[in-house]
């Protein structure tokens, strides 16, 4: 469960149905946040000093909208339901870091399949590079939303770091049957054993 907040900012727009792309706009930039929705045009964020770019960007896309913003500090009228809102930020943030953790777990089955077929040729380990790096910025975005550090965040880290390792591994096993990684300075990616060039977060 996240750790108690003092206050919620709630946020309460109207913005004109039409151009749709303003109201689309500002739904994104809100999810992507980690506000949670608390009805039709109503909105809350925990109220700590990472959401001020958030406000600032809302209030400028309802601005351009030609609507109005409404922003409240809120702490839940009694006990339970600041516990309620507590929990909608856990649930919302729950569901996407489990998605992440399944990804993770497929992505380690895959590496084990690559293993076992024998696949140690260049053109596999570049998409298997490719996979990590889409985890990590996954995971780089879960995070930046993840404004109170919910319970799953330090197992979505501990899954990315073996993630990270079971890719050295399998690149370890694609140069030791090539013979020895090719020097590119234009790839950029995967180092070759003992470089330490493929791990990082």
């Amino acid at each position: 469960m996240a750790g108690p907040v003092g206050r919620w900012i709630v946020l309460l727009f109207r913005i004109p149905s039409e151009p749709a792309r303003h109201r689309i706009a500002l739904w994104r930039d809100l999810r992507k946040a980690g506000a949670i929705s608390l009805g039709q045009s109503a909105w809350a964020l925990p109220d700590v000093p990472a959401v001020q770019p958030v406000l600032e960007r809302v209030e400028r896309r309802t601005a351009t909208a030609g609507g109005e913003l409404l922003r409240l500090a809120a702490d839940g009228l009694t006990p339970a339901d600041a516990d309620r809102l507590a929990a909608m930020y856990e649930s919302a943030r729950a569901e996407e870091w489990r998605e992440f953790l399944a990804d993770c777990d497929k992505y380690r089955a895959e590496l084990d399949r690559e293993q076992a077929q024998e696949k140690y040729t260049l053109a596999e380990l570049e998409e298997e590079e490719q996979s990590l790096d889409r985890l990590r910025r996954w995971y780089r975005d879960l995070r930046n939303r993840d404004l109170l550090g919910t319970s799953l965040t330090t197992q979505a880290d501990q899954q990315l770091k073996a993630c990270t390792r079971r890719f050295d591994e399998y690149a370890d096993a694609v140069y030791a049957r090539l013979g020895s990684p090719p020097i590119s300075p234009q790839s950029g990616g995967t180092a070759g054993p003992g470089t330490g060039g493929g791990t990082r977060l």
